[in-house]
């Protein structure tokens, strides 16, 4: 269990010598480091569509929901191909020929799941948001580094792809803030300019019927650890980010993609925001709903603001007291991009996972970084959920009130509990 003494410092001063599987070397006789490792997929709902493509030989699918697990067996080839369907993840857990476990369930379970995975010897790819929780972040950033496991999240652009609405990959806009183009402090601002959506569509339901459970859907397990309440279609499965006991709403599947690569473009992979301030409506107890505003502050004056609202049209993605990057990468700085073709990159990032799991080298997006950025999706959660703005301590990871330092590690239903 989690106590307010863990810090990330003490997190990361575990031990670091990485420990390679004999299966990744060859040792075993069965799988030499040429050829694939193996995985397996935890929750097939929609997201999970995307694990099935990704780089290894795919062994399992398991999901609590029997018509999810049919749909993407069939999909994947079933064990025409050599897949296994389970009920259960632990049973997949227990296998010892599988070397990556993929968790697409959603948030409430990540912690767990990626705990036991690392306690199992797994190296883990793990879906946005990290953590439904900053204390079930820090217990995974300690069990994948006490169990000197590779950890990945799963969102990217930090180093792939155009970024939202800006037609260029974040480099270049990381580019111009360390050498210096723009000035300090900076602000950003995050809104449906430059291709922000926080899917506000996804908000909870108040008041909701009870319906009968699906004979193929094990409602009682796919909760876990969260309140056991009645069941209703809208709680579960695509919906289900809409109520506080299983994900943020839109901030919460949304926030790492967009804040991500902020954190990266402001160099702070190591710290987090000292405030956040909300402008919403009081929320209901169970049901997420919308905001208006969220902004960010660091110690250093950097601000991240999100607008939720779309309201500020005509602002700046980025600027500094030196200049501003707009949409498209327009810019008030003469010849930007002329200037960023003879300025040094940044510093190269391992980008292929299944390297970073042979080589036993973090990844560019790692248990880290991604808890710092996850957090901050959590402190906008906390002040959201709270409608409450707040002070944060970035090396106590501590609030500066008592109701918001109580969602920080919240009680999880019997018998599920974190044990790093």
């Amino acid at each position: 269990m989690q106590t307010r003494r863990h810090t990330l410092k003490t997190l990361a001063a575990l031990a670091t010598i990485q420990i390679v599987p004999s299966r990744v070397l060859g040792l075993s006789g069965q799988t030499p480091p040429s050829q694939e490792l193996t995985r397996a997929i935890i929750g097939c709902g929609g997201i999970s569509a995307s694990h099935l493509g990704m780089p290894g030989k795919l062994l399992a699918l398991c999901d609590v929901d029997q018509r999810h697990l049919d749909q993407r067996m069939q999909q994947a080839g079933g064990e025409a191909k050599g897949i296994k369907g389970y009920h259960d993840f632990r049973e997949v857990l227990a296998r010892k020929d599988i070397d990556i476990i993929h968790i697409a369930t959603p948030p409430h379970w990540h912690a767990l799941m990626a705990i036991e995975a690392a306690k199992a010897g797994k190296d883990i790819w793990c879906e946005k948001p990290m953590s439904r929780t900053i204390g079930e972040g820090i217990a995974m950033v300690k069990a994948v580094q006490k169990h000197e496991r590779i950890f990945r999240l799963n969102t990217w652009f930090r180093f792939k792809d155009n970024f939202y609405g800006m037609g260029v990959p974040v480099k270049q806009i990381k580019k111009a803030v360390m050498h210096g183009l723009l000035g300090w402090p900076l602000k950003v601002t995050v809104s449906g300019v430059t291709g922000f959506d926080w899917k506000f569509i996804w908000s909870g339901k108040k008041d909701l019927p009870v319906q009968p459970v699906p004979p193929e859907f094990d409602y009682n397990f796919w909760l876990g650890p969260a309140p056991l309440k009645p069941y209703n279609a809208h709680r579960t499965h695509g919906t289900f980010r809409g109520y506080w006991d299983y994900d943020g709403g839109g901030l919460g599947d949304m926030g790492q993609h967009y804040l991500d690569p902020v954190q990266y473009i402001l160099g702070k992979d190591d710290t987090s925001p000292i405030s956040v301030e909300i402008d919403a409506d009081p929320q209901d107890a169970d049901a997420i709903g919308s905001w208006r505003r969220i902004e960010f502050t660091y110690a250093d004056g950097c601000k991240i603001i999100l607008d939720g609202q779309n309201k500020d049209k005509d602002a700046a993605y980025i600027e500094g007291p030196k200049g501003k990057i707009f949409k498209d990468f327009k810019s008030d700085i003469p010849d930007l991009e002329k200037k960023l073709a003879e300025l040094p990159d940044p510093e190269p990032q391992l980008t292929d996972f299944h390297e970073a799991v042979r080589t036993r080298k973090k990844f560019a997006l790692n248990e880290m970084n991604g808890f710092r950025s996850c957090t901050m999706v959590n402190m906008g959660v906390t002040a959201h959920r709270l409608n409450k703005s707040l002070k944060f301590d970035p090396k106590t990871l501590r609030f500066d009130d008592p109701a918001a330092n109580a969602l920080i590690n919240q009680p999880m239903r019997a018998p599920w509990k974190i044990e790093v």
